[in-house]
Parts: C-alpha cells; structure tokens; sequence
C-alpha cells in the first residue's frame, strides 16, 4: 500500500472529533470540580497544584500504575461484553468469586507440595475458570429466558459477595496470628509474584501482574481486530441481524462474550493477591464498577482504556494529598463522575458531528459524480 493511500484511509473530519472530545471533557469535568472546590472555600488551582505534585512523586507513580493495573484488566472485562452489545456489570462480583476460590485452593494445606511457580499458574487459572463459571449463570438466564444481563449480573454481585462472607467466615476462613479478620490463608512466599522495578527514584516495586495486564491489552487488540472471531463478535454487537442472517449463531457468540469476559474479571483481585496481601480478604472489591467507568472513557481501546486507567489511578491516589490539605475527598468522586458524564456526552456530540460531517461528504462526492444525461438525436 502507497503512502498516499495510507493518508486516504485517515479520515480527518472523522478523526478531529474524537480526539477533541476527551479533551473537551476533561476540561468541562476540571471546570464543574472547581466549582465544587469553591464551594468548600477552597483554592482549586492550589488544590490541583498538589494534586499534580503528589503524582510525580516516584511512590505515587508506584500506587498509580499497581491501581492502573486492576484497572485496566476490569476495563478489557468489561470491554470484550461492550464490543458484543453487552453490558456485564458483574465483574465486580465476578473478580471476588474468583480470587477467592483461586486463593482458598491455592492456600489449603493439601497443596503444600506444589511448586511457586506452577501455583501461581494454578491461581490464575482457578480465577478465570471460576469468573467464566459465575458469569454463565447470566449468559444462559439471557439466551434461554430472554432475562436481561444488567440485572441478572447485578443481582449476581450481592450473591457472590454474600456468598464469600458465608464461606468465609463459617468454613474456609483462618484468623492468621496478630490478624483481626479472617483471610483464606496466607500463600506460600515462593509462590507470590515479584515486583518490577520500573520507576526510578524509589524502593517500591511495581506489582508483578502489571506485566500481565500489558499481555492482556494486546492480547485483547489482537482477538477483536485481527481474528474471525472478533470480527464476528464486532458485527453482532453492531447489528445482530445482519450477523444471524450471515451465518453467526447469537446464542453462541453470547455466551463464549460473557465466559470470556468473566475469566478476564477473575483476575481483577489477582495483583493486590500475589503482589501485596498474599491472601484474599473482604477487603477486595470496589474495581469492577471503576472498570466500567474506565472503559467508557477509553473507547473500548487498548490504549484509551490504558490512559483512562492510568487517570484513575492517579485521581484515587489524590485522595491522600487532598485528605492532608483538608479538602474533602469526596472531591475526586466528583470529578470521576463527572469526568465519565462529561465523557458520554462530548463522544456523543462528537459521533453526531462526524456522521453529519460525512453526510455532507458524500452528499458532495455524489453530486460530483453524477453522470451527465446524454441525449441522442433522433435520426
């Protein structure tokens, strides 16, 4: 392919749009949060002066990308059901289930014998196997009963939490030494993933499945833009239809989208559990909701969901910077709402202006185009 038809293929009208709405956005949810500040006679430039500080600082950039992380991989969860049309709001309930029974099994004394390594396999694997399992109960209630997959997998997340804390406080829980709660148990030091140390200036160590997340979003690039599958996934999701009457079983696609996508949310747990706690306790939770938020705002693209996460990571970090300047620190919840809203709403604004934009195009292309009436002369 030339140069010249490499440059055709970008549509600029199309483009510009996009890429001004995010902005735009941002600046409307800054706009609306000093607003907010002011109103608690507080100084907002101050305040994002400080919050901007405290992310720079080498241990902040530390907690960002280990909370991007968590993220992120709730985001490619979420994404893969959006690219089908649908919206699994249970992976919030999906990552607890998993990590729970991947560090029940990973814990319990009959697996002392096997190596770190291969249990830290088994714990991934035992997360996405349980994740995809939670997350069929709402794929098979909407293929054979029509039962919408918003309601059954938020239903789907107060059972599984209720569910964990029975289990987990009347049978598989310990109270380890010095500990006020109980946890499935501590794993094995030779089976908790190694940190990365790739921010300099400081002894904290990146958590270890950050690396996972970076293997995930490519892999998730490559099943939805370069594959069969993901192309008919794509399709479904644009015109279900269209897609039954070229041959694709909706049913099928459905539920391999929905297993897919809870074997992904049963890793969401799974950094803070190798990396930091080495146990899973009642503590995790709270990522799946901000994963839906995360993908919004990044498009249901690798890299936007990257860039979101990493956003949101460093406005939850902020929390601490604006608890010592004695801001409220329901100020970031704030701005993260209002940043998703302000989000929705300019990559709407920017979607009507691109169609009208090439509406007009091809309305001048056409035109352009038409060929001219001859008329012959009669003999």
């Amino acid at each position: 392919m030339s140069a010249v038809a490499a440059v055709r293929r970008i549509d600029i009208g199309k483009l510009l749009p996009q890429l001004i709405a995010p902005v735009a956005a941002l600046i409307i949810a800054a706009a609306i949060s000093s607003v907010a500040l002011l109103i608690s006679d507080k100084d907002p430039l101050l305040a994002f002066q400080h919050m901007y500080e405290f992310g720079m600082l080498p241990d902040t950039k530390v907690e960002i990308l280990n909370k991007a992380s968590e993220l992120y991989i709730a985001a490619v969860a979420v994404a893969f059901g959006f690219k089908m049309g649908l919206f699994n709001i249970g992976v919030e309930g999906q990552s607890k289930v998993g990590a729970f029974f991947a560090g029940a099994l990973a814990s319990a004394s009959f697996m002392d014998w096997m190596p770190g390594g291969l249990r830290i396999v088994l714990i991934i694997v035992v997360a996405m196997i349980v994740g995809a399992a939670w997350a069929s109960i709402a794929a098979l209630l909407k293929t054979q009963r029509g039962v919408s997959e918003v309601i059954s997998t938020l239903m789907l997340n107060a059972i599984g939490g209720l569910v964990i804390t029975w289990l987990l406080n009347d049978h598989w829980g310990v109270t380890e030494p010095g500990a006020q709660i109980k946890t499935t148990g501590i794993l094995s030091e030779d089976s908790w993933m190694p940190g990365l140390p790739i921010i300099s200036g400081t002894d904290q160590k990146v958590l270890g499945f950050f690396a996972v997340a970076v293997v995930l979003g490519a892999a998730y690039w490559f099943v939805i833009n370069r594959t069969r599958f993901g192309f008919d996934l794509r399709a479904t999701g644009y015109n279900p239809f269209a897609a039954v009457a070229s041959g694709v079983n909706a049913k099928r696609m459905v539920i391999t989208a929905m297993l897919i996508s809870g074997a992904i949310a049963g890793l969401v747990n799974l950094p803070r559990m190798l990396g930091e706690s080495h146990t899973y306790t009642e503590g995790f939770g709270g990522i799946g909701f901000a994963g839906l938020a995360v993908a919004l705002l990044g498009r249901n693209h690798p890299i936007g969901m990257a860039l979101a996460a990493i956003l949101w990571g460093f406005l939850a970090s902020s929390q601490i910077i604006l608890d010592i300047d004695s801001i409220p620190k329901e100020i970031v919840l704030i701005m993260q709402g209002v940043t998703v809203l302000s989000v929705v709403i300019a990559y709407e604004l920017a979607a009507r202006i691109g169609r009208r934009a090439q509406q007009r195009r091809v309305g001048v292309a056409t035109a352009t185009a038409a060929p001219v009436p001859v008329v012959e002369e009669s003999k």
